[in-house]
Parts: structure tokens; sequence; C-alpha cells
């Protein structure tokens, strides 16, 4: 801690004289510079350990883990995946809906809370690093993790409800910290369960202050800058679009889960809706050269060449970026969904399991094909992130886009940024205790690293971002392996009540 603390203050330390001999560094660049070195050392040599490495098999222990569990839950749920799709579109609009149910928030806005967090820039610069990194066969392997990892957003988001805490007052604390605790105590598994839980937190907290904030900050200062009357004035000055956008999240989360949710009902479909259409008016463009596009994907999914282009390297790059946009496996969307009005754990469960759809099999894939059309899939042209979706949308669609896509960007981080404070602050509350006093300390962190994102580079902010939230996949799936069985009974007697009419619609 100390060696983090002294290299925290050489490099935010003022320059003086002895800095004469060479240029001074802006703020930017000394934050950037002192975070980035630590950054890449946890990454090296704990999150991403390659267990397989020996025998050749370049993956880091966190996909391997994403992808076992995500096809685990997809065959012991009897491929709920794909039979629960048409209740879950039920559900969304309201047909089982009964307002006298405890919890504070409809199926519809726990749905979009949880899509706020994940239909992000995981959308556009995420998809644009997987593509760039993996080439066109990177969105075949983002796809199917898409797939499969709706079983796992069913499993997590079924317990999150199950295992929530109702306080006096109405509100909802729920997700993995809970399911994990009082779960696995009714195994006669209650030490493993408290640590499982306090892992989680920890690095949900980290999560919220890295992905679902730092990453959002970054990337969306990165297309702010991108809209010429700003750029003058933003250029090397993140710190102060990092204020701006902290201001902006302040005032939201100051309310709460029913404030989130009152925003994200209206911004989620909206940002969807622009980011959707820019994208679908490309891709209808270039329709007849569709076939090529998805040849170009299924080909690259499958190829044997040597090198990190090859099959097991696009397989990763594919994955990992899925479950960085999608959060599958991860847990953070059931605290979302452990606020939703019902009785019945299946039903938020099913809902759920649209998430990853959404995020990855239709908005991810349409950045993906964006890119794949303007040819930026093949040559990068020295872009990276979301400046590279940017710029494929701009050679399509015109200078016009840029603006477009820099509102998107910025709307995509914001909703983001509300919805982890949420997930970071019920981590944050239950290991640190959740008072009046602890809930402010965290905003007001939470809102610094806002500032502190949009301070950085892209590497060092992506790097710190991929270890929190995968991390967040070891506590979390381990528990799920264990209460599987549990869900499956539910889910069983569940689907069995609505088909004989016991559980019926209210509308």
């Amino acid at each position: 801690m100390n060696r983090v603390l002294t290299l925290l203050m050489l490099g935010l330390a003022p320059t003086f004289s002895y800095c004469s001999e060479g240029p001074k560094l802006g703020i930017d660049e000394k934050i950037n510079n002192a975070v980035a070195p630590i950054v890449a050392w946890l990454g090296q040599n704990v999150f991403f350990v390659k267990p397989l490495e020996f025998v050749g098999l370049d993956v880091p222990m966190v996909v391997l883990w994403l992808v076992f569990g995500s096809i685990f839950f997809t065959i012991k749920m009897g491929f709920i995946n794909f039979k629960g799709f048409k209740h879950a579109i039920e559900l969304v609009r309201g047909k089982y809906d009964d307002p006298n149910d405890e919890g504070e928030v409809s199926h519809f806005q726990a749905l979009v809370t949880a899509l706020s967090g994940t239909v992000g820039l995981g959308n556009i610069a995420g998809v644009a690093v997987a593509v760039a990194t993996g080439g066109a066969g990177a969105t075949f392997w983002m796809i199917l993790a898409g797939l499969i990892g709706m079983s796992a957003k069913f499993v997590e988001c079924t317990l999150g409800v199950k295992y929530r805490n109702v306080n006096k007052n109405g509100e909802v604390s729920g997700g993995p910290m809970y399911y994990l605790s009082k779960g696995l105590e009714k195994r006669n598994l209650g030490g493993l369960g408290k640590m499982l839980a306090i892992t989680f937190a920890i690095l949900c907290i980290g999560a919220s202050f890295g992905g679902g904030n730092m990453f959002q900050a970054n990337q969306a200062f990165d297309q702010a800058k991108n809209i010429d009357f700003l750029s003058t004035y933003l250029d090397g000055n993140g710190v102060f679009f990092g204020v701006f956008m902290a201001i902006l999240v302040g005032v939201v989360i100051i309310g709460g889960i029913k404030s989130i949710a009152k925003v994200t009902d209206k911004i989620v479909p909206l940002m969807v809706g622009i980011y959707v259409l820019s994208a679908l008016t490309i891709i209808l463009l270039n329709i007849t050269h569709i076939g090529e596009a998805f040849g170009a994907i299924f080909g690259g999914a499958f190829s044997l060449k040597a090198g990190f282009g090859g099959f097991l390297g696009v397989l990763v790059v594919g994955f990992q970026r899925a479950a960085f946009s999608n959060e599958a496996g991860v847990g953070s969307a059931s605290i979302a969904h452990s606020a939703a009005k019902t009785d019945e754990p299946v039903s938020e469960g099913t809902v759920a399991l649209l998430e990853p759809f959404i995020d990855t099999v239709v908005v991810c894939t349409m950045t993906a094909l964006v890119l794949i059309f303007t040819g930026f899939a093949e040559d990068t042209q020295g872009f990276t992130g979301a400046s590279l979706t940017s710029k494929a949308f701009e050679a399509s669609l015109g200078g016009w886009s840029t603006y477009v896509l820099a509102i998107s960007a910025i709307l995509f981080a914001f909703s983001t940024m509300i919805s982890w404070s949420y997930y970071g602050l019920k981590a944050w509350t239950y290991v640190c205790g959740d008072t009046r006093t602890m809930a402010v300390i965290y905003k007001v962190l939470f809102c610094a690293f806002v500032v502190l994102g949009s301070s950085m580079t892209l590497g060092a902010v992506m790097d710190f971002s991929d270890m929190m939230v995968l991390g967040m996949a070891f506590p979390n799936i381990l528990g799920l392996l264990i209460m599987s069985g549990e869900v499956k009974a539910e889910m069983l007697d569940y689907f069995a009540r609505v088909k004989s009419g016991a559980i019926q619609k209210f509308k």
C-alpha cells in the first residue's frame, strides 16, 4: 500500500524546478503515469493468469470460467435461453405485473436499468477493440457468448430476487452478496458463502469505479473531442469534461434506484433507438454485401492461421469483450433485477435473459457489421475503441454522423454510470454498513472516479475495467454452480404453474 501511495504522490505532485529539463506534463498525463503501471502489474500477475499456457493455450482463466459456466447453465436449465424467450417478452410488456407485489420497480424498469448498465460503450468501443484485435471472426464468438450467456443471466437474477433483503421502508438490497451468503448457508457452507460474498462485493466496488465508470467516462470524452466546437477546449483537458459528467451523475444518483429507473426508462430506449437506427441505415445501404460480411465472420471465427488472429485468439477476444459488454455470469445485473416488483423469482430471471440477447446478439452484431462494411475491420487506420466505430459511421453516413455517435456515446456512458453507481453502492454498504454516511462517501468517491477515467488512456482504463468486471465472475459462478439445482427446481415449478393457469395474467 505504501508503494502505491508513493507512486500516486510522485505522479500527481506539482511540477517543480526539477522538471525544467523536460516538457511539463499536463494533469491528464500525470494521472495516467501514476495509475497505469499499477494496473498493468495487477492484470499480468493477478487477474489474467493463463493456467494452460504451458501447453500452448493462451487463454485467461476468467474466460475459461465464464465459458464453462454459461455452457453448464444452458444445458442444466434445459436451454431456457430459447424456451423462455416468448414468456420473457410477455413479462416485460406487463402481462403478469401485480402492483401489490413486493419490490421497488416494474419488470420493464428493472430490465432497462440493468440494460443501461450493459448496453453502453462496450457495444461501441468494446466491439471495435474485439474486431480490431481478432478480426471479423470475433463477432461470431461474441454472438455465441451472448446466446449462452442468457442462461447464466437467468440463474443469477432468479437467485437475486429469491434472496433479496427488503427493509422497513420497502428498499431492496439484493445480488450475489446476498444469495452467496444466505444460499450457501442453507447448505451448511456459511463460511464459504460469506467469503465469496465479500470477495464479490469488493470486486463489484472496483468494477463500479472501473468498467461502470472510468471506461465510460474515458470513451465519452473521446467522442466529445470529435465535436468540432469542443475539440479545441477539451484536448488534453479530460479532467474538466470529467467534472461536468460527475456533476450530472451526482444529481441523478442522489435519489437511489427509483430516481435511476425513472431516468433509464427514458434514456435507454432513446439512446438504443438512435444508435440502432444509424447502424441499421449503414447495414441497409450495404445489404447486397451481407452474405460477404457473414462469410467473413464465420470464416474468421474458425481460422486456423497461426498467431493471435488464429482460432483460439479470436475466440478469446470475442468471449472476453462479450463478457465485458453483457456481464452474463458476472452477477452485476442481479442487483438491479432484485428490486423488481414480483413474488416469483423465476419471472425476473426470465426477464433478465433478454439482456444478453439485446446487448450482444443485436447491438454488438450491428456494430461489427458496420465495421466490416466500411473496411475498418481489416484496416483500423490507427484508430481504436469508440474512435474506430465513429470513423466507420462517418465513412458511410458523412460527417454529421460524428455528432450522432458522440451524443449516443455520451448517453450510453451516462446511463451506464448511473446504473453501476447503484451496483457499487449496494456492494459498498454490504461491506461497510448500510448507513447514510457510508452512502454519501461512496457517491463522492464514484463521482471522483468519473474525473479520473476522463483523464487516463484507454489501455490503462480497459485493463483495470476488465480486471474488476470479469473478476466478479470467479466467486459468482462458483456459487451459482452450487445452487443451480435449486434454481432448476424452481424453474420447473414456475413454468408448470404458468402452463396450468395457476399463475394468471393481470393484463
